[in-house]
């Protein structure tokens, strides 16, 4: 068993993928515990029973949809339009941007590749430092994840439901949960903005430029309101609000915008739902790992060890908001997501944190994970798309990681910013 173990572990290293990896250490611990492997198969069944988790693939290929379109430039103009007039206006109007896109496409990194083209230019031209311009674009696209219908808000609450610990998890409650620290965090970060960017010239409101943009993103606007206004007002599942952005985005590039063709059309359902399969397939495997690890009792006995050396719950966050941060360096954060929550809920339960304020404190640690030095993946993306050296993303991003990093010492600490709006604060 440990030759096994430690073979899986050189494979991962090597590259397999990993969710072979996670299959095998699955079938490999239910063959030691002579546990029929039909429990796997069951697992990707009970899986699939589960109505919301339609809505994972349709969020995912709306954005993917959304990401070839023009909505990115619309987006960003109508953002310049409207707020652009503000002390540093432009760089303001860079982190909304990039936050509602990521909330909509899931991934923080295609963000930084379809904004950047835009954004960068316009900071660049509009008297912003260099650095500033890259610090900014490269964590901001980040901030998205906690904004609905991001899908790691929702995949945490598949996962929590599935293992029933603690208070319930729904869909709805990660969507409102996320709203405040996802405030919090612009808000920080567009006062260090103002601050730093001082010296630069504010720009005159325009009416007719803010009408045109507002006209030129017409058939983006209502989809905020679909979204969230159909959700929180009972009138769609989080699923039928899925299923109707899908159907309202393919209408409007295919028919109305024409900016996304037949031919195209294929490729993009591809990219899109390789992903969703990716995601899906770990999903499955992981859960069903979890189910055997919760046989053996392994979260009981991290718990009870935990309790034997930390006995307060602020010692217990502290570490656990080290060990997410170093995780979301190595980890993307779907990955992340069906690995980790399963052993770390039952432990957070046991120190009285409540499973809807583990999730935000997660994804905020994920998020700021994707910059953190030496390995933070959006590092990376950003250094190949802006062609510039690693170790200027590194200087860049630092007083954004610093800003970043205190919010979420609010967030871990102040339990009623992510719990009041679903009724827990």
């Amino acid at each position: 068993m440990i030759l096994a173990t430690l073979i899986l572990i050189l494979l991962a290293l090597l590259g397999m993928p990993l969710f072979a990896v996670i299959g095998a250490a699955a079938l490999l611990a239910f063959s030691q515990a002579d546990i029929d492997l039909a429990v796997i198969a069951i697992e990707f069944y009970r899986l699939a029973e589960m109505p919301v988790l339609l809505a994972i693939p349709l969020f995912t290929f709306a954005g993917y949809v959304l990401s070839e379109s023009g909505a990115p430039s619309r987006l960003v103009r109508l953002s310049q339009a409207l707020l652009g007039w503000m002390p540093s206006g432009l760089a303001f109007v860079a982190l909304v941007a990039c936050a509602l896109f990521t909330a909509l496409t899931g991934a923080s990194g295609v963000t930084i590749v379809a904004l950047g083209a835009l954004l960068y230019p316009a900071l660049i031209q509009g008297g912003y430092r260099e650095n500033f311009n890259l610090g900014l674009i490269t964590t901001s696209g980040s901030l998205g994840l906690l904004f609905a219908p991001s899908v790691p808000l929702i995949l945490y609450a598949v996962v929590a439901q599935q293992l029933g610990i603690g208070a319930t998890v729904t869909v709805d409650d990660m969507f409102l949960a996320g709203i405040l620290p996802g405030i919090l965090m612009l808000m920080l970060l567009g006062a260090w903005s103002w601050w730093y960017n001082r010296h630069v010239a504010l720009q005159a409101f325009s009416f007719k430029e803010a009408a045109r943009a507002v006209y030129a993103a017409r058939w983006e606007l209502p989809l905020p309101f679909v979204v969230l206004g159909g959700i929180y007002t009972g009138y769609f599942a989080v699923s039928e609000a899925a299923a109707v952005t899908a159907l309202y985005v393919l209408i409007v590039q295919l028919f109305i915008q024409r900016e996304i063709s037949w031919q195209q059309l294929p490729r993009i359902t591809r990219e899109s739902m390789v992903l969703v399969g990716a995601v899906l397939v770990i999903l499955g495997l992981s859960l069903a790992s979890t189910n055997y690890l919760i046989d053996e009792q392994v979260p009981s006995r991290v718990f009870a060890t935990l309790k034997a050396n930390i006995s307060d719950q602020l010692t217990f966050l502290i570490l656990l908001n080290l060990f997410l941060l170093v995780l979301g360096t190595m980890l993307d954060i779907f990955s992340a997501l069906v690995l980790m929550v399963p052993l770390l809920l039952p432990v957070a339960v046991g120190y009285g944190v409540d499973p809807v304020h583990l999730g935000i404190i997660f994804l905020a640690n994920m998020q700021i994970g994707y910059f953190t030095p030496p390995i933070g993946m959006n590092l990376f993306i950003a250094s190949y798309r802006f062609k510039k050296p690693v170790m200027q993303l590194y200087v860049a991003t630092l007083p954004f990681f610093v800003i970043l990093l205190a919010a979420l010492l609010v967030i871990t600490y102040w339990p009623w910013l992510s719990l009041v709006l679903v009724g827990r604060g």
